[in-house]
């Protein structure tokens, strides 16, 4: 199950709407697939966070836009937040 945190939801309705269709595609496919399958998908750049954010993942949604997650002990996954970040030259 993936749930959305009240300060995620709220950071959504700031994002542009190709995010929100990115994050709730990823959701999607982790309730049909798993989140295991999904994390091996090259496009979503799954990975895990250091050092304050250490037990926290990210998922690229685009250059510009990152999602942080949690997994509770119940195996509920959260999303905490809703980041944009510099964008790099790739």
């Amino acid at each position: 199950m993936v749930e959305i945190s009240k300060h995620a939801h709220k950071q959504l309705t700031n994002v542009p709407s190709h995010i929100v269709k990115k994050l709730m595609g990823w959701v999607a496919s982790v309730e049909l697939e798993g989140l295991e399958k999904v994390r091996r998908i090259p496009g979503y750049h799954d990975e895990p966070l250091k050092g304050s954010r250490q037990g926290q993942r990210s998922i690229r949604l685009s250059k510009a836009y990152r999602a942080i997650y949690e997994i509770k002990n119940n195996g509920t996954i959260e999303f905490v937040s809703i980041e944009e970040v510099s964008k790099h030259d790739y």
